[in-house]
């Protein structure tokens, strides 16, 4: 990851500095967690998503001098505990993907140490924007060369190829059914037709229902005939429980459900009932009396059960938020209060080195 590593040598002794990182730990995220150890910060690692978290990468990060309270598959309440514990841990600075920090730091009256934030996600945005925050926070999820690249290409390639792999199916003969058309959903789209599935999307915003079909999708809202033509359903809204109860019903035998989004909501599991494992990754359950089958538990696909976006890929992503920190612990700490975009000088010098190669 030439380009994540440039940056990492570019950052300055980072003495006194206390980050508490919520974010997929994965094998990816190594190589900056490690030069922030090294460059004399001090780091508490948490996750953003219980399911994506690699316990080696944990311990190894730990053995280097991180701290960390995170594990696969932990419970809401560890999960929350960690959240506490991190704010506890008294950061200086706060590097997010989800914003959960922050959200439980406004919940409550007391003050804190943070001078400055990063967030990642367009989930993140939504409820930063909801908070009268009490710090800068920069956002470096609405940059071209993050939704543009990893959000539009990335995200669906990644998750067809874990489909592919974890179930041993292809969507040849399959109809896919694409539940939302932002970035990641035109992306999910895209690639399923690539893979050989017959692709529908379902969206409800009107400027976003004529893009799809502009782009030639059979696109409309989601109706009960469109849920009940789909061998797979793919939700890629950010809209907890846009899969419940009233839709599951219309599924046909044999359909598939996955999920792409940040947070595990998108699909109501609750309402599938029981779940029995038939391979990793692979769930049976009868709701209604029809085997349905879920796929990552509900959970981000890509990431849950596969290895993510490519290294290539995302050393960008990687060196980009490598840039946004090395900004944050310097200029960005001194902006006021509120949510503003990662400046341009920041991340376009990423961007030209990505093009230079």
């Amino acid at each position: 990851m030439p380009l994540t590593r440039a940056g990492c040598e570019a950052l300055p002794r980072l003495d006194g500095i206390r980050l508490a990182c919520s974010m997929h730990l994965d094998l990816k995220m190594v190589p900056a967690v490690e030069a922030l150890l090294e460059k004399g910060a001090e780091v508490f690692l948490t996750t953003c998503n219980p399911t994506t978290v690699r316990d080696e990468v944990v311990e190894w990060l730990r053995e280097r001098g991180a701290q960390a309270h995170a594990w696969k598959n932990m419970s809401p309440e560890s999960h929350a505990e960690s959240l506490e514990r991190a704010l506890a841990w008294g950061p200086t600075h706060l590097c997010e993907m989800g914003a959960e920090l922050s959200r439980t730091l406004h919940s409550r009256a007391d003050g804190s140490r943070v001078r400055g934030s990063l967030e990642a996600t367009g989930s993140g945005i939504a409820r930063l924007r909801a908070l009268s925050l009490r710090y800068p926070v920069f956002n470096w999820d609405d940059l071209p060369i993050k939704e543009g690249l990893h959000n539009r290409w990335l995200v669906g390639l990644s998750t067809w190829q874990a489909f592919c792999e974890r179930t041993r199916l292809t969507l040849h003969g399959r109809r896919v059914l694409v539940v939302g058309h932002g970035l990641v959903g035109q992306g999910v789209a895209d690639v399923a037709r690539a893979f050989g599935g017959t692709v529908e999307v379902a969206e409800r915003d009107a400027a976003r229902l004529l893009e799809a079909r502009y782009a030639g999708w059979d696109a409309g809202p989601l109706t009960p005939e469109r849920l009940a033509r789909a061998d797979v359903v793919v939700t890629a809204t950010g809209v907890p429980g846009v899969i419940g109860a009233e839709q599951v019903k219309h599924l046909r035998a044999g359909c598939f459900l996955l999920n792409v989004g940040h947070v595990a909501d998108e699909i109501d599991v609750a309402a599938l009932g029981l779940r029995r494992e038939l391979v990793p990754h692979v769930e049976e359950t009868r709701p209604h009396g029809r085997p349905l089958y879920l796929f990552a538990g509900g959970s981000m696909a890509n990431l849950t059960a596969g290895w993510g976006d490519s290294l290539n890929a995302f050393d960008i992503t990687l060196a980009t938020m490598v840039a946004g920190l090395g900004f944050l612990f310097t200029e960005g700490e001194r902006e006021t209060p509120g949510l503003h975009p990662l400046p341009r000088s920041v991340w376009a010098p990423v961007a030209a080195a990505a093009a230079a190669r």
